[in-house]
């Protein structure tokens, strides 16, 4: 098993923060001191239970919305890229956004929050978690009260459809849709505003998560790549870390491998300035093409532990589990693991004050 080491992160005291300017302490949101504690790599299995934490155990419930996007609304994904083949892939008219507000919110607070890809999957474990243990008296079994946004996807899979078009580019793309189309959408939904009239998310970056399996994992990775002014907390089960970018996509001139270019041929991970991310990994021991030789850029497990073993040596704070005798995006990995993945992804998070 492989150790990490860490450079150590500037703390600041929180009673100094107290009577920082207000311009001065948005200069120190890199600031985080969240300690190495659940960070390097673990294998779990081959057998499997659910965490406690995951099932209902009768806590205060939050409130859930749906609601609907228009493709044709979209300034970003319209479903009109030349790289579709709609004869092929059919392309979705409209996408739901799935949205739970947990008990522990208090309406007018700067809000966390958690973008799930290909929503509402996994949205009932995330609930469960958050219902019980924003509540938690340890505060190493501790999580803040994030809002959840489930987001599905364009439609399809694959090359040439627009969920990979979505989660498969190399760029800040879906980045900025989430950003600026998506949390624009929640905050302006008229059902939401009425349950919560005074309802805001932190701009802190830190205070902003991504999670997804497969494609939706490397999603999660490229959001915070690509704008880890905007998403640093990054969560990635069975990620395709694979070349599955659109083979004319205008990406391609710059990022020829896709998402393979993370940790092989380009090396992204090794070779650029560390940034200010916090990233979970994950891999099934028979994950997708498990067997494939390198050549074909398109082995899940190797991409996977290769990118685990960028991230240590880059000194990132990471977590990569391997599970064995499981198989893509198996949900027995989920229904052990995501409890302990929230608790750590979130680990060093300040909360924010309420919106004057």
């Amino acid at each position: 098993m492989l150790r990490s080491s860490f450079l150590p992160i500037a703390c600041v005291c929180a009673i100094l923060l107290s009577f920082t300017p207000a311009t001065t302490r948005a200069k120190k949101v890199d600031e985080e001191n969240p300690g190495t504690e659940g960070d390097g790599n673990h294998t779990i299995g081959p057998e499997y239970k659910k965490d406690p934490d995951l099932t209902d155990r009768g806590h205060p419930k939050g409130k859930s919305f749906q609601f609907k996007m228009r493709l044709a609304d979209s300034n970003i994904f319209q479903g009109l890229d030349q790289t579709l083949t709609p004869k092929k892939k059919a392309v979705g008219k409209e996408r739901e956004i799935s949205v739970y507000v947990p008990a522990a919110y208090q309406d007018g607070t700067k809000a966390p929050i958690l973008v799930i890809h290909d929503g509402p999957n996994r949205l009932g474990l995330v609930r469960n978690a958050l219902d019980n243990l924003t509540i938690s008296k340890d505060p190493k079994r501790k999580l803040p009260a994030f809002i959840v946004i489930a987001v599905q996807n364009g439609g399809n899979d694959g090359k040439n459809s627009e969920r990979g078009l979505e989660y498969d580019t190399m760029s800040d793309r879906f980045a900025r849709f989430i950003n600026d189309e998506v949390l624009t959408a929640v905050l302006r939904n008229a059902e939401i505003r009425a349950a919560y009239p005074k309802i805001a998310f932190t701009e802190n970056p830190w205070g902003k998560a991504a999670m997804g399996c497969s494609s939706g994992g490397a999603a999660a990775l490229t959001m915070g790549w690509f704008r880890p002014d905007l998403f640093r907390r990054l969560i990635t089960y069975s990620g395709t870390f694979v070349d599955q970018q659109d083979d004319d996509a205008p990406e391609e001139a710059s990022y020829p491998l896709g998402a393979w270019e993370y940790h092989s041929s380009m090396k992204l991970i090794e070779k650029s300035a560390k940034k200010q991310l916090r990233i979970f990994t994950h891999v099934s021991e028979h994950d997708n093409r498990a067997q494939d030789p390198e050549e074909t850029y398109h082995n899940w497990v190797m991409a996977n532990w290769r990118t685990a073993a960028a991230l240590e040596a880059k000194g990132y704070h990471y977590r990569f589990v391997f599970s064995r005798g499981t198989r893509h995006c198996d949900r027995r990995v989920f229904e052990e693991t995501l409890a302990d993945t929230l608790v750590w992804t979130w680990r060093g998070y300040k909360p924010e004050g309420g919106v004057r």
